[in-house]
């Protein structure tokens, strides 16, 4: 019974409530007294009640299968070990046959002097949908707020989910997409053996996603056949919906993987490079040396190659206008 409560609080995403899909109940407990009448026993027991979910898996994981061995394979390119800039791993979830299942995809992110544009390659190329979009919108305000109060926004740059050719949607990848831009600006290493979840606001503050569950169990699925410690981040405000696998769990108790809570893209890009974010001062400066030190270093370079590159190119703009009007 009490494996049966939890299963119920595990789909409504909630561990002080239960779903009342009486139809899912029904179905789950008549295959584990099928499982228990088939050991020739007379009463169902928990053992009973989780091998009827792993059957109820079993019969909806091909693509999930798929996916893990592409993974495997090195088809897919998932890295979890070492650091790199500009590169993190983000997580996302698939549904297939009432089955939710989460796997990590990388996300990509690169800066150069622009015009205060973040490209959202998805939504360029018509793979990406209008709360994806938004997300990106967010994000990008985000940087233009915090760093380029007194200063052009001088900056250019792309995020990509790479190789995923079907349409992105929503923004729980927000977080992530954000830690790589700035990892991409400060040139600061994020450790690929953390994976990242959570929404962000214009303020920066982690927002709680969907399916939280899915995603970390996902990322695990795959990490357990690799060496290391690994851990995925998620917003503060999703630890209430934890209700995770045994095997989870008991990674999580021996150390082997770690849940990091967040409450912000601050707390968020501490974790994955091991920097200090640093905190804006009453004289509106960075300790040095910290992500966010090192971000608005970068843009102010931008700003002034801008700068530069306007003022040399004015007189030729103007010789040509010249030219112009006396043809």
């Amino acid at each position: 019974m009490a494996r049966a409560i939890e299963q119920r609080s595990r789909e409504v995403e909630d561990r002080d409530r239960l779903a009342t899909n009486m139809q899912s109940l029904v179905d789950l407990l008549s295959e584990a007294d099928f499982i228990a009448r088939r050991n020739q026993r007379s009463c169902v027991d928990a053992a009973d009640v989780e091998k009827a979910l792993e059957h109820q898996t079993h019969r909806a994981d091909r693509l999930a299968t798929e996916v893990s061995r592409s993974i495997a394979r090195g088809l897919l390119l998932i890295d979890t070990e070492g650091s790199k800039v500009g590169q993190v791993n983000g997580l996302a979830t698939y549904s297939v046959g009432g089955q939710i299942f989460g796997k990590p995809t990388r996300i990509t992110a690169s800066a150069r002097v622009g015009d205060g544009q973040v490209i959202d390659v998805q939504r360029e190329a018509q793979l990406g949908g209008p709360i994806h979009a938004k997300g990106v919108m967010i994000l990008s305000s985000f940087l233009a707020a915090r760093f380029s109060r007194k200063i052009p926004h001088s900056l250019r740059a792309s995020i990509v989910f790479e190789q995923i050719y079907s349409e992105v949607e929503g923004d729980s990848a927000s977080a992530a997409e954000l830690c790589a831009l700035l990892s991409a600006l400060a040139g600061a290493g994020i450790c690929q053996a953390i994976a990242i979840t959570g929404s962000v606001n214009q303020y920066g503050e982690m927002q709680a996603v969907g399916a939280v569950n899915e995603k970390i169990e996902g990322f695990f699925d795959v990490c357990k056949t690799r060496n290391g410690v690994h851990g995925v981040i998620i917003p503060s405000a999703n630890v209430q919906n934890l209700m995770l696998r045994a095997d989870v769990v008991a990674a999580a108790e021996r150390g082997e993987f770690h849940i990091y809570p967040a409450d912000s893209v601050d707390d968020a890009i501490e974790i994955l490079t091991g920097m200090p974010a640093g905190r804006l001062s009453d004289l509106g400066e960075f300790p040095a040396g910290s992500v966010n030190a090192l971000v608005a270093e970068r843009l102010h370079e931008f700003s002034g190659i801008r700068q530069v590159f306007g003022a040399t190119a004015a007189p030729t703009h103007r010789l040509q206008k010249s030219a112009k009007l006396a043809d």
